[in-house]
């Protein structure tokens, strides 16, 4: 009996649907697919950051030099974006649920791995693991959240919550890292991401549907004929091209872009993801169908998602470094300041659907975007005197706020009106835009900072030059989303390319 993906949930007397359009409450059942969803989520965005400060204790205890603990950030980077397209597709293909459930199933595996690890190569294995395990969690969790609860106040509601605890996993992480090493050792910071799989995982099978497109199922679940066929070429492409590209920035972050390892994979990537765009626009059944890219709030929808991502993160690490050898707080103190971020990004998450709801997509991307690049550029009047911690605090925790505004909506922007059987695509974009922004930032803005004599004129610098690059992306949004209707969800109705 084929499964119809409009409405994934099976009919049943016994079981309420879900997201019912109209109805801004979630069902109890609603709630507890939106808390396993969410709280894997929550557990790949905690893994982003947990590690950071435990890195130097241990490379003492693994035997780890300092150059080498890059891989330590590297391994978990390399497959967790270079997968996350190719896994997104294969989910709409063959399954989300059963994706899901095993790159949940391969994380917590690892995340174990990693806690027993005994030296640097079984730790990398296990970091590694996390990363591919991560690159089918996020996709896929997404997808199933946006088939889940129709276009509406649901959805709103749900990627406001998912966008929040998304938000809170990287500060979160930030802050718990120093506290369970300092208590228990850098391990415990591996073993709290173990114990959040295996929280999430007995959940998940009983509360998620499964999704197939019609032409997936014959009578009885046996294949039909003409069963879409994986784009292998493109696969392959993409694949390796991201993995290049990301290898090449995570490098460049740490030894700059003089290295020829990171030249090389640089333009080998670059060429790659050419060659994926040729392979594309040839081949019957494309990884990516880009009809699919040309629409307008696909496209620039991903473009304000790589900038605010890409710009905040640069903040978050040149903060960092004025905090504690600007004004000479202790790694404690700067926590703090990044508390106060999560606190005011929860609470921004708590009424950012509202804001949607009333004001619609579009202008709550643009307008986030704006609030974002305007908050940063206020970090211009900190100096080397203790009063401007309170002016770092206020300006990083509300442009956090808009931050998450502009997270929020523009993966509401990007994956409205797109067909079900390809929102794995869709969110696989998302999650793609997410990982790369998160990379491309530091090496190239934070550079900037490290390298200058004067780390506090090195600062206003990176500010200056982000804040500019915000403000500029806000009005490319703006201008390139112009005229698109709004639906009653609030949402944005995609068109292509040179439409009129």
């Amino acid at each position: 009996m084929a499964i119809d993906t409009t409405n994934p949930t099976p009919t049943s007397s016994a079981r309420e649907p879900l997201g019912t359009p109209g109805t801004p409450r979630l069902s109890t059942r609603d709630k507890l697919v939106l808390f396993v969803l969410c709280a894997a989520q929550f557990m790949v965005a905690l893994d982003f950051s947990v590690l950071n400060v435990a890195l130097p204790v241990l490379g003492q205890d693994l035997g780890m030099s300092r150059s080498a603990l890059q891989w330590a950030v590297t391994a978990f980077a390399l497959p967790s974006g270079g997968f996350l397209l190719l896994f997104g597709r294969i989910g709409d293909l063959y399954g989300r649920r059963r994706l899901f459930l095993t790159g949940l199933a391969v994380f917590g595996a690892a995340s174990l791995l990693a806690t027993l690890a005994w030296d640097p190569a079984s730790f990398l294995t296990g970091r590694a693991l996390q990363g591919l395990g991560a690159a089918a969690i996020v996709p896929t969790g997404m997808s199933l959240l946006t088939t889940t609860f129709p276009e509406g106040p649901a959805r709103d509601r749900a990627l406001g919550i998912s966008g929040t605890l998304l938000s809170l996993g990287f500060t979160v992480g930030m802050v718990a890292g120093g506290i369970l090493t300092d208590a228990l050792g850098w391990r415990s910071t591996m073993g709290l991401l173990t114990v959040f799989a295996l929280i999430v995982l007995p959940l998940a099978p009983g509360l998620l549907p499964e999704s197939l497109p019609h032409s997936l199922n014959g009578m009885g679940g046996t294949p039909i004929p003409d069963r879409p066929r994986l784009d292998i070429p493109g696969a392959i492409t993409v694949t390796t091209g991201l993995l290049s590209l990301i290898y090449a920035l995570s490098t460049a972050a740490d030894h700059g872009f003089e290295r020829a390892d990171v030249i090389t994979t640089l333009l080998a990537g670059a060429l790659l993801l050419t060659a994926f765009t040729i392979i594309e626009s040839r081949t019957k059944a494309p990884l990516v169908s880009l009809p699919l890219l040309r629409r307008r709030t696909v496209a620039w929808g991903n473009l304000a998602g790589l900038v605010t991502f890409s710009m905040m993160s640069t903040v978050v690490f040149v903060m960092t470094l004025y905090l504690q050898e600007v004004l000479r707080l202790s790694a404690f103190e700067t926590g703090l300041v990044f508390g106060v971020q999560g606190v005011l990004s929860a609470v921004a998450g708590s009424f950012a659907a509202r804001v949607i709801g009333r004001f619609g997509a579009r202008r709550t991307l643009v307008g986030s975007l704006t609030g974002q690049g305007a908050l940063i550029a206020a970090l211009l009047g900190l100096d080397a005197h203790t009063w401007s911690v309170w002016l770092a605090t206020a300006a990083v925790s509300l442009a956090s706020m808009c931050h998450l505004g502009a997270i929020i909506s523009y993966g509401l922007t990007v994956t409205s009106g797109v067909p079900d059987e390809e929102q794995g695509l869709a969110t696989g974009l998302v999650t793609s835009t997410q990982q790369v922004g998160i990379t491309v930032g530091i090496p190239l803005l934070g550079v900037l900072a490290t390298t200058s004599d004067d780390l506090l004129r090195g600062v206003h610098t990176v500010i200056a030059l982000d804040a500019v690059i915000v403000l500029a992306a806000a009005v490319l949004v703006a201008l390139g989303l112009r005229g698109r209707r709004r639906t009653g969800s609030g949402t944005v109705e995609a068109e292509p390319l040179g439409a009129r």
